[in-house]
């Protein structure tokens, strides 16, 4: 017969077992939001020391600025495309050049207090962009991902598209490949009055394509249907133009990321998830 005390360290020794179980399901489950089975990754508020290539997707986008050309080549040599962020339509007060052109700020950034609105039109400002384009591909990147040409969602004036269009144009001209972030406005616009993208863009990234930000307290959700149909029709007109597209969506629920990546690969649109909106 088992005594008491035998029972009582089976059960203590039953129950350790199941609650170690359960705090590895979380923590892979966790875990799984940040590096879901994707050959695409958004890593822009990482640093060098934060990633590591051997688990890293095959396309990834890092912001350049803070890497230097040899650890991007180690990036390369791990046999990843490499993209990096620059901002076309927006300029954030920690960039070392804020002060710089401070002036040209048309108004602060919606959730992003430490972010404004840029005036695209101004020539200053477009040959900035040029040369900081040219300093990312002196590192080595393979392309760009242009966050915010929704400037011309914000400031909808002949001279800002025109703005959009020429620095999107001259990133063109660098024989590089150009993925902007976001800008349905801008590219449907365009789409709609040229009848193709190629003069501006080779893809585009869509952020909360089926996933929802409340930016409340910043928790993360599901759109709502309409919203889900918009984006997914902006995606496949972009698609329809040989052009290619992406999603990024943020999610801290294990179902709710799976379902966005299950409906990625049905509408034929790659996709990361991120448990963060730092996408760290």
């Amino acid at each position: 017969m088992i005594s008491r005390k035998s029972l009582y360290k089976m059960l203590v020794f039953m129950l350790l077992i199941i609650f170690v179980g359960g705090m590895y399901m979380l923590f892979s489950g966790f875990i799984s939001c940040k590096a879901y089975d994707s050959d695409y990754g958004v890593y822009i508020g990482s640093n060098p020391e934060d990633i590591d290539p051997e688990f890293l997707p095959q396309t990834i986008v890092i912001d350049a600025q803070y890497f230097s050309a040899d650890e991007i080549h180690s990036l390369k040599e791990e046999g990843h495309t490499v993209y990096t962020y620059i901002n076309l339509g927006s300029i954030e007060t920690f960039r070392d050049y804020y002060k710089q052109y401070e002036s040209l700020t048309l108004g602060t950034y919606e959730n992003w207090e430490d972010e404004k609105w840029v005036d695209v039109s101004d020539k200053n400002w477009q040959k900035f962009f040029s040369v900081k384009a040219d300093e990312l591909l002196a590192k080595g990147v393979d392309g760009f991902f242009v966050d915010n040409c929704d400037v011309y969602y914000n400031y909808q004036t002949e001279e800002i598209y025109n703005g959009v269009s020429e620095m999107l144009k001259d990133l063109k001209s660098k024989d590089t490949y150009v993925l902007i972030n976001g800008g349905d406005t801008f590219v449907l616009e365009y789409l709609d009055r040229n009848g193709s993208l190629d003069d501006v863009l080779d893809g585009v990234n869509q952020e909360s394509v089926y996933t929802s930000i409340n930016w409340d307290d910043e928790s993360f959700g599901v759109n709502d249907a309409e919203e889900r149909e918009y984006f997914t029709n902006y995606l496949n007109r972009v698609m329809a133009d040989g052009k290619d597209a992406y999603a990024l969506e943020y999610a801290t629920d294990r179902k709710i990321a799976d379902k966005a990546l299950e409906y990625a690969k049905e509408k034929g649109y790659g996709v990361y998830v991120s448990d963060s909106l730092e996408l760290n």
